[in-house]
């Protein structure tokens, strides 16, 4: 999920390894732990010349169980070390840090697993991409009030009893909600796949997923031999069913023949994607998973880039964001997630 969320979910492992010990810092520190892994935007460009590369490393090895683990005990023996100087010495024992960076290191990518970006948990045993598609990479309502219990919490005591029931209320909302969430997840799909009976509609597989900031309209994408089919319902729709469809059809104009990364490319979207020639050397990458920023242009991913020969090998430009057609897309959104008459759902 998002640096903010994780930042929240960090610190309150942090309270709950060290808080009654060393107080408000221990919120830090969490903090630090549940960053770490995202680092790995860094070090994947570090890591490698290429940037297509670099981006497939995000959710890697460093969001992977084994990382946790090993994680631990690293910095847990080194923010020990660091820590246990001067006044502080004895405060705290190894095994205390050693708990309070594999929660932080533990937990991130366990939340970034429920979204649909694809998190590859059993690195570097499996490079299978866990997504349970069940809560947007950004969701407010998760994460605001548990940033709001953290940091009423810290104006209490570290021994504080309400210092306590501020943690448990925070963890508690927000646990409730996931489960809120997967509940929700199920009954999209039970109306995703009704949408397409009732359309007739056969296929091959099916993709749902959450809009971005909610968790009140979802995108929902069936695969066909050809082509796409991509809709959307809100739970205020009058009716229960998907609407909106649009066809995107399934251009390949390159292909894992061209370019051994064209697979990769095809792993990280689970074959969800499309992509176009739009002039020599250059070519736009849709990932499908995710919706269109202009319904009436299939080219149009809000999660796209462009693709280019380098040298031989395939490469990929800058991501480049229209804030404009961004706008766009978020009002259509909002307009859509308010949902729809069943005389207009009748339309689709």
């Amino acid at each position: 999920m998002d640096s903010l969320t994780q930042i929240v979910l960090g610190a309150a492992c942090g309270e709950a390894a060290l808080g009654k010990k060393i107080g408000n810092k221990a919120l830090l520190f969490g903090a630090i732990g549940g960053t770490i892994p995202d680092l790995d935007v860094f070090v994947g460009s570090w890591l490698f010349g290429n940037k297509i590369d670099a981006m497939l490393y995000h959710r890697g090895f460093m969001h992977s169980i084994l990382f946790s683990v090993l994680g631990a005990f690293l910095f847990g023996w080194l923010f020990y070390k660091m820590y246990n100087t001067g006044k502080r010495k004895h405060t705290t024992i190894l095994k205390d840090w050693i708990w309070l960076f594999f929660l932080s290191l533990f937990t991130h990518p366990i939340l970034d697993a429920f979204t649909p970006y694809g998190t590859q948990l059993f690195t570097p045993f499996s490079d299978h991409r866990i997504a349970f598609n069940n809560i947007a990479v950004v969701d407010p309502i998760y994460t605001i009030p548990f940033l709001l219990c953290i940091l009423v919490m810290m104006f209490f005591k570290r021994n504080s009893k309400v210092r306590k029931l501020w943690l448990k209320l925070g963890l508690g909302i927000s646990s409730v909600y996931m489960l809120f969430t997967l509940l929700n997840k199920i009954y999209i799909d039970s109306i995703f796949r009704s949408s397409l009976q009732e359309h007739g509609i056969t296929y091959n597989r099916y993709y749902t997923q959450p809009t971005i900031f909610n968790n009140v309209l979802w995108y929902g994408t069936v695969e066909k031999e050809d082509y796409y089919l991509a809709g959307y319902y809100s739970l205020l729709d009058e009716g229960n069913r998907f609407s909106d469809w649009v066809k995107i059809p399934k251009i390949r104009d390159l292909t894992p023949e061209d370019y051994q990364r064209v697979e990769r490319l095809a792993w990280f979207s689970n074959n969800y994607y499309s992509i176009y020639k739009l002039e020599d050397n250059l070519y736009r990458y849709n990932d499908l998973r995710y919706p269109l920023a202009d319904k009436n242009n299939p080219n149009s991913s809000v999660f796209s880039f462009q693709l280019y020969d380098k040298e031989g090998e395939l490469s990929m430009k800058p991501f480049e964001r229209s804030e404009e057609k961004v706008s766009e897309a978020l009002s259509e959104l909002w307009e859509r997630l308010k949902g729809k008459t069943n005389n207009a759902l009748g339309k689709d």
